[in-house]
């Protein structure tokens, strides 16, 4: 196979001795939003090229996501989509992975015979080798692994971000929620080792990231599998928090989160390490699902609504000021009314700062699917707009109480869509809150993204925050220098004022166009 792949196939017009493009669009959690970081660093490893924005690529990869219902019939129509395009295209190739890959396998081939590769969960690492071999070959090829065979942190990344990075320490998942198909998609929980994380955290720090979000399916399950021999310093239940402590003590990492945790494993170790550890953030995302506890018993969460609002409490108690926000679905079979009312006091209790909230949606395969007294989609659209209404009203009150309080801000690219027509810069509190900044006009005077200044809040939303006081405190940071520099080696035409050009070069497989999120 040569160093970089080359196609004499291409439409009029184009050099056919110019390297392949691709675009990756991502689909679901942020396990995904990562994988796919993995994905385009593989493709950039094999001599593969991003697509400009608004160019056509050669290579397009969905990478796909199984959670809910509406998957399938989205996945399939924007293949159908797909399809005329590459028609016009000789040479085009279309790539399928992730969960739905890993669940419909064959199918998808069958249903869309135009895709030309199909690759699982488990097996990042065979793309570039599938593609080469459908393109040799002329026929899809169809590869899906049950084991995972390399931990996607050792395949190559090209980051989305050059000042905050995704980490996965753990893949996979062992518990069995009657409702979820990802440990089937995914299987059993996979701990990377102590070292290995912090030893990716650091080169990252190396490299100008200055905050993390620690991955993984559930992880505060983090090391409880491992034997006696391979805990070492990391003892069973504290491994995690003994992993957020040892971020702590990494110079330059300014930021750490985390995502997803279960009640079920959530020990007050954890909430000590967060409180104790300036670098880890004051916000958790802990998901609810439900708040009564027959429907917590259907759904086989090993936790009651009674013990949730307990974690709450402890982790206000060590953290006062932390945002804490959730995941709930509305409508899970046998759902009455007197459920969902549980569900809204619940709520009520938490003061969750934003919820993700979903329909529930039958998924193959999942006990769930087969359960009696399927609740019909009337009740479930009705009950979730009573939710959804009482979730940003309860945020509403909790952003209002933040009005004329100086918060923390690191500045980020696309977090405000008008920031263009505001003047205005957007960015993430320290408790993940997003704030809408007025900032100067001034190159020198105004941040870059991964910059940190301090505001004063002047006006709350319930999704968001304004600070139009100005900044202060600007601080030209390692993780600005690295957008910076990412910047004009993408475009060496831009000038930057000298105290911005910073001393963190990009490497190879940080440049490009960001993943595409659909």
């Amino acid at each position: 196979m040569n160093d970089t792949p080359t196609t004499a196939d291409r439409s009029v017009g184009q050099d056919p001795t110019a390297p392949r493009t691709y675009e990756v669009r991502t689909y679901g959690c942020q396990m995904n939003v990562h994988d796919s970081e993995r994905i385009a660093g593989l493709l950039d490893q094999a001599g593969y090229r991003p697509a400009a924005a608004g160019t056509p690529a050669d290579v397009v990869v969905f990478n796909t996501c199984a959670v809910r219902e509406n998957a399938d019939n989205r996945l399939y129509g924007n293949l159908g989509h797909i399809a005329s395009v590459k028609a016009d295209r000789p040479g085009m190739q279309v790539a399928v992975g992730g969960c739905m890959a890993q669940k419909d396998r064959e199918v998808i081939v069958r249903r869309a015979p135009w895709v030309d590769v199909v690759f699982g969960t488990n097996n990042l690492g065979s793309l570039p080798v599938l593609l080469e071999r459908a393109r040799i070959r002329q026929e899809a090829q169809v590869e899906i692994t049950e084991a995972l065979e390399t931990f996607p942190s050792d395949l190559p990344t090209h980051r989305d971000s050059a000042y905050s990075a995704w980490v996965s320490i753990s893949v996979g998942c062992n518990n069995t929620c009657t409702f979820c198909i990802v440990p089937s998609l995914r299987g059993k929980e996979n701990d990377r080792r102590p070292g290995d994380v912090l030893g990716e955290i650091r080169a990252l720090v190396d490299q100008g990231v200055q905050e993390v979000t620690l991955l993984g399916q559930n992880v505060n399950a983090y090391g409880t599998g491992w034997s006696a021999a391979d805990r070492g310093a990391y003892d069973g239940r504290q491994a995690f928090a003994a992993l957020l402590r040892a971020c702590g003590r990494i110079d330059g990492l300014e930021r750490v989160r985390f995502t997803s945790p279960h009640p079920k494993d959530f020990t007050d170790d954890v909430i000590a390490a967060m409180a104790e550890t300036p670098n880890v953030m004051p916000q958790l995302h802990m998901p609810l699902q439900s708040g009564s506890d027959d429907v917590l018993r259907r759904m086989r969460r090993s936790y009651r609504s009674e013990r949730f609002l307990g974690i709450l409490d402890r982790v206000r108690g060590a953290l006062p000021h932390a945002a804490i926000t959730t995941d709930i679905i509305v409508g899970f079979p046998g759902e009455t009314e007197e459920d969902f009312e549980q569900t809204l006091e619940v709520v009520r209790r938490a003061r969750f700062s934003a919820a993700f909230t979903f329909l529930y949606s039958i998924r193959p395969g999942t006990p769930a699917a087969t359960m009696p007294d399927q609740v019909p989609d009337e009740i479930k659209h009705a009950r979730y707009r009573r939710l959804v209404e009482l979730v940003d009203e309860i945020a509403w009150g909790e952003n209002r109480h933040l009005v004329g309080q100086t918060v923390e801000v690191m500045f980020a690219d696309g977090e405000g869509k008008k920031d263009g027509d505001t003047r205005r810069m957007s960015g993430r509190a320290r408790d993940n809150r997003l704030v809408h900044v007025a900032v100067p006009d001034d190159p020198a005077l105004r941040p870059r993204p991964g910059d940190i200044a301090e505001t004063v809040i002047t006006y709350a939303a319930p999704h968001h925050l304004t600070a139009d006081a100005g900044i202060g405190g600007l601080r030209r940071t390692r993780g600005g220098d690295a957008w910076a520099a990412r910047r004009q080696a993408l475009d060496p035409a831009i000038a930057l004022p000298a105290d911005q050009k910073g001393s963190v070069r990009p490497t190879n497989v940080q440049l490009g166009m960001p993943v595409r999120r659909s």
